[in-house]
């Protein structure tokens, strides 16, 4: 797990690059504010590991939470099942509205 910084993330979504961004936080933390990531709750990681997300193995997948504690842990279960480039945002949402707001 390598940790990436917001600043990375919004300069490749700006330049209209496709990301594999996995929000780990609850539905209720999801909709009220979020980059566009698939929701799959940190609990729901391991039940989660269907061909829609295991495809993704040896891609890119950036995890985020609110403040990156529990992408943090995603990214290691996710390490555990065998993706090989697993990246967790520093600071999560909150690092994230700081610089850019909603």
């Amino acid at each position: 797990m390598t940790i990436i910084t917001p600043d990375e993330i919004k300069a490749r979504l700006d330049a209209g690059e496709t990301l594999h961004l996995v929000d780990v936080r609850e539905p209720h933390e999801h909709a009220e504010f979020n980059i566009g990531g698939h929701l799959i709750p940190l609990g729901n990681i391991q039940t989660m590991m269907t061909d829609e997300i295991d495809e993704l193995k040896s891609e890119e997948v950036v995890c985020y939470c609110r403040s990156g504690k529990r992408s943090m842990q995603a990214c290691m279960m996710l390490e555990t099942f065998g993706f090989t480039n697993v990246k967790n945002l520093e600071g999560g949402m909150l690092n994230w509205q700081e610089k850019f707001g909603q």
